[in-house]
């Protein structure tokens, strides 16, 4: 798409409910093949959409692999790099499953991956909490426009998009429905299921 310009007008769906449980099917497959069984794996979801796409992601992998696999959620409100910079933030929950993260591979999981900064301070949350033996990465979205050097092992789907556009992904349990929407900036679409704004005024949250 054109970074240069968005057309103004209503969102539109590029994910719906059905395209979103057969993503997360296929990630769950992939993790099991990548991880040759899961039997280690834990899930840390990153408040808030993240943690519920966690917890369905464990129910899958429980469905594949027959074995109940751990997962929690990792708040990462104090390592922020923008903390400074905007008003105060309410902390999330950080619940870590009782076997722990040492050791054992980490899966964070997160709704929408943009400029890495989050993942940054998930890493930096992550290393306070246990020493993990591997951690990777499983996003419902790729939307591009990365500042760090960060990569995702585990997507649902690259959305290439403009600086102009924001991208907001819907929860049934958070939002009533499950989707994924893309929208010009100000055109009422909340960014990544926040406030809305324009994207490129907010970076650092994604």
């Amino acid at each position: 798409m054109d970074n240069g310009s968005a057309s103004a007008g209503p969102a539109r769906p590029v994910l719906e409910a059905p395209d979103i449980a057969r993503v997360l099917t296929r990630i769950a497959h992939e993790i099991v093949e990548r991880a040759k069984g899961a039997d280690d794996v834990v899930l840390l979801g990153i408040p808030t959409r993240g943690v519920f796409l966690a917890r369905r992601l464990a129910a899958k992998l429980a469905e594949i692999t027959g074995r109940e696999v751990p997962y929690g959620s990792l708040d990462i409100t104090m390592y922020r790099d923008d903390l400074r910079l905007g008003p105060a933030r309410a902390l999330a929950r950080t619940e870590i499953p009782p076997e722990g993260v040492d050791g054992r591979l980490v899966v964070l999981v997160d709704d929408v991956l943009f400029s890495g900064r989050t993942i940054r301070a998930a890493l930096d949350a992550l290393g306070d909490i246990g020493r993990p033996r591997a951690v990777q990465l499983a996003v419902l979205v790729d939307r591009g426009h990365r500042e760090l050097p960060i990569r995702a092992d585990y997507v649902g789907k690259n959305l290439p998009t403009s600086l102009r556009e924001t991208v907001k992904v819907q929860l049934t349990e958070e939002d009533g429905r499950d989707g994924v929407l893309l929208g010009a900036a100000g055109a009422g679409v909340q960014t990544h299921g926040h406030s809305t704004a324009p994207v490129n005024e907010a970076p650092a949250e994604r």
